[in-house]
């Protein structure tokens, strides 16, 4: 089953959420530079703060809690500091272009929590083998809107059908470190098809998905009750649907291993 994660900084979500079956409630301190880059997207300007974190990991009894730090910048290290002092489990780092800001975050973090990686610009892909190469690393995620507006792609999905994110995800699995990428919206909605997404994630070994705004856009819902529904019913309505979908990851396991045997067998007899 994919590790779940879901953005909010209020403590009755975070609650909802996590017994609803999230496994991974995200608190996002990213300001530098994303208005900049994002601000004619239809993407969510978080104004979450380093507070937040103590707050939403006291409400937190099974779910971890990942905090998206700002990118690599004069106040890295105290911000990473106080990021893990207030109870992040999971650092993610954003937006890098080169290895000297990935080293610096991983030498910030020192092993305290764990680290994911944010891989959002057309520069870190160039780098992916040397950066994967680099010790304390835990996690590796793909973000897809910086990154197609990155490539001057017109929908961010378009990476996963031009075999960017596969080319990506094969490198991650060689190295052996958990990967997801993008974000997925409730079965039965989304411009490209939840189904479609999670049936991709399966295909390629994705660990971990972000829920989208429109999984639970709790600001037009309202009540709670309404809230504490739909996240139960959508996260339910999900684990549902990989169960079906784990057939499909079986075959795709299955015939890798069968290609494998074969080319194998091939190269056997012509030697």
């Amino acid at each position: 089953m994919l590790k779940l994660m879901y953005i909010t900084n209020r403590a009755d979500i975070a609650q909802i959420a996590e017994s609803a079956g999230v496994d991974r409630i995200f608190i996002d301190l990213e300001t530098i530079g994303k208005k900049e880059r994002q601000g004619g997207m239809d993407t969510v300007q978080s104004h979450h703060t380093l507070d937040d974190i103590k707050t939403i990991k006291n409400v937190l009894s099974s779910s971890e809690l990942i905090v998206r730090s700002n990118p690599i910048h004069s106040g890295s290290k105290e911000e990473i500091d106080s990021i893990i002092k207030n109870g992040a489990d999971i650092v993610m780092l954003p937006y890098f272009k080169t290895m000297e800001e990935v080293r610096l975050f991983l030498s910030y973090v020192n092993g305290r929590v764990k680290t994911m990686l944010l891989f959002e610009t057309p520069e870190s892909v160039e780098k992916t083998d040397e950066i994967l190469a680099l010790e304390g690393i835990d996690e590796v995620y793909i973000g897809l809107n910086d990154l197609s507006l990155g490539y001057n792609k017109k929908f961010m999905f378009e990476l996963l059908s031009d075999g960017t994110v596969e080319s990506l995800c094969l490198k991650f699995r060689l190295s052996g470190l958990p990967y997801g990428f993008g974000g997925v919206a409730a079965i039965g909605t989304g411009m490209l098809p939840a189904e479609a997404i999670l049936k991709e994630h399966y295909r390629l070994g994705s660990s971990s998905v972000i829920l989208s705004r429109s999984f639970c856009n709790y600001e037009k819902v309202g009540s709670t009750d309404k809230i504490r529904d739909i996240f139960n019913s959508s996260v339910h309505c999900m684990r549902l649907f990989e169960k079906e979908i784990e057939t499909h990851a079986k075959y795709f396991s299955e015939n890798i291993d069968l290609v494998k045997k074969c080319i194998d067998k091939i190269i056997g007899d012509r030697v």
